[in-house]
């Protein structure tokens, strides 16, 4: 039996998004991976926009996803710790994650020492310069006014109109991808200036569906997780080194 010791991270499934068959298709392939990983893993950090759309009702989920939670809940029962990190698109976690699947939710960074090397996690959206609006809009949206009042609407209209606004969303994202890719990034920009009063051996995001991993130093590496829609990248920690992967490509 192997021995569970590494650390898997991956962000952006955005399960719920194009048609049925696309993501269940996703979905699958997902039950693929944590399957091949249950074998070894000691921690999953499931990095953001692990949704299209998630928001939680006091009686009521957004329905499907049933074979990727239950091989979650397969993973929390063997003993292995998961790790649910709020994104732009699925910000609206409260409890039911951790009380279905023994799940810790962060909903911004994380800071975690393992096996003597440091790590900074985050999703990655509204870090660094710019993007004022979003990062007021993100206010709004996680304030508790908010989502008690869209917890009022009935399920039916709410998370229609979430779906057409997460569908929107991702399109103006989208049309940014190109926006000053690999080492111009403007996350690569938060870090080098995080790194100016803090040590990190590695700072891993989601959010910008590019698979990167970029020399910061000497010492320390920025590695941005990609997506699931296309390159379904993931990365691994083995206790010694951080390695970026490809599932099925």
């Amino acid at each position: 039996m192997a021995i569970r010791n590494k650390l898997y991270f991956a962000s952006d499934f955005h399960l719920g998004t194009g048609t049925y068959p696309s993501s269940r298709e996703r979905e699958d392939r997902l039950v693929r991976w944590l399957d091949m990983i249950k074998a070894d893993a000691a921690e999953v950090f499931l990095m953001g926009d692990v949704f299209d759309f998630w928001f939680e009702y006091k009686t009521v989920v957004p329905k499907g996803y049933i074979r990727f939670l239950g091989k979650l809940a397969e993973l929390n029962d063997a003993g292995i710790k998961l790790w649910f990190f709020k994104g732009n698109h699925d910000m609206w976690m409260f409890d039911y994650f951790e009380q279905e699947l023994g799940a810790t939710i962060i909903s911004n960074e994380l800071e975690i020492e393992r096996n003597g090397k440091k790590f900074y996690l985050h999703h990655g959206d509204g870090l660094g310069p710019g993007d004022t609006f979003y990062k007021f809009l993100k206010g709004i949206f996680r304030s508790k006014l908010c989502q008690w009042l869209f917890a009022r609407i009935h399920p039916n209209l709410g998370v229609g109109v979430a779906n057409y606004w997460s569908r929107h969303s991702r399109k103006v994202n989208l049309s940014k991808e190109d926006n000053k890719p690999g080492e111009q990034e403007w996350l690569v920009d938060f870090c080098n200036q995080l790194l100016q009063t803090h040590f990190y051996d590695y700072l891993i995001f989601g959010h910008r569906h590019l698979p990167l991993d970029i020399k910061l130093n000497d010492k320390s590496r920025y590695i941005n997780l990609g997506e699931w829609v296309t390159a379904c990248s993931y990365a691994v920690f083995d206790g010694e080194t951080v390695q970026l992967l490809y599932f099925e490509k």
